[in-house]
């Protein structure tokens, strides 16, 4: 699968449905968003907006990445993600994360748990949400969260994948044990760690999808190992090499003044040589 990243962005002009439209029709698998409610600049919700953005598509899926875990309790997340993936026709990819930014917990009053908490914390909210989208009075008592004979109904009407943006060996680990997909980001995990990463992730046997996130820009230069830029074969040749490495699903987000039109870009002389390389 091969997603694009939408921004949140509430400025003037910020057009996020329309670009989720222009994905939907250039052919890419699933739009994604970012989860950061705290701060100045004007920015959307990412849960409405995704909701929104589902509501104007008809095929695309709609993926969270990542949602901060501390931010939203496990079990009305299961309630929320079980309607917007049945209101939208079973399009929903739940990402979630233990939370990256301490400065926007203390900025809300939620405290600031350590890496061993939100890993906890990550790893609890897996299991309270699956238990709630299976079970009926589902008991729970975890260190972070807990419930005690929950029942949501209706359950889900068809799975919904669970991608967990990961990257230290206690995360990884949880990650290779629970989740249906992994998300890292190439500014966090460059290609020669996050190799080794993914393999710690399949040591556990089970089948994850791997998923890169990838900050991108075509027909401009490098702009440092967090982005991959260039012209158009440069950037397939450097994609297709992430592609050797396993990770056969790909996350994209435009870098530059015209996202849209680093989409297309993508989508015609990118996208193509990736699908057939990735198949």
């Amino acid at each position: 699968m091969f997603g694009l990243g939408i921004s949140t962005s509430a400025v003037p002009g910020a057009d996020p449905v329309g670009d989720a439209r222009a994905a939907e029709e250039l052919g890419f698998d699933f739009v994604s968003a970012s989860d950061h409610p705290c701060g100045g600049e004007p920015t959307y919700e990412l849960w409405t907006m995704l909701t929104w953005v589902a509501a104007a598509t008809s095929r695309i899926r709609v993926a969270t990445r990542v949602l901060g875990v501390p931010y939203r309790p496990p079990a009305m997340v299961a309630k929320m993600a079980e309607t917007l993936h049945r209101l939208s026709g079973g399009r929903l990819i739940l990402g979630l994360g233990g939370g990256y930014s301490d400065d926007e917990f203390r900025a809300f009053g939620l405290g600031v748990p350590t890496p061993r908490e939100k890993v906890d914390g990550m790893v609890e909210a897996v299991h309270v949400i699956r238990g709630l989208w299976a079970e009926s009075d589902f008991t729970y008592e975890g260190s972070r969260y807990r419930t005690d004979r929950a029942t949501i109904e209706p359950k889900p009407l068809s799975p919904i994948p669970i991608w967990l943006g990961t990257y230290g060996p206690r995360a990884l680990d949880a990650t290779g044990r629970l989740a249906d997909g992994w998300i890292p980001s190439l500014g966090f995990a460059p290609p020669e760690r996050a190799a080794v990463m993914r393999d710690r992730i399949l040591s556990a046997g089970r089948a994850v999808e791997c998923v890169y996130n990838v900050t991108f820009r075509i027909g401009a230069p490098a702009e440092g190992d967090g982005v991959v830029a260039g012209s158009a074969a440069e950037v397939t040749d450097r994609l297709a090499a992430f592609v050797d490495l396993g990770f056969t699903s790909m996350n994209f987000t435009p870098l530059g003044p015209d996202p849209r039109a680093q989409a297309e870009r993508l989508a015609e002389d990118v996208l193509p040589v990736l699908r057939t390389l990735a198949s």
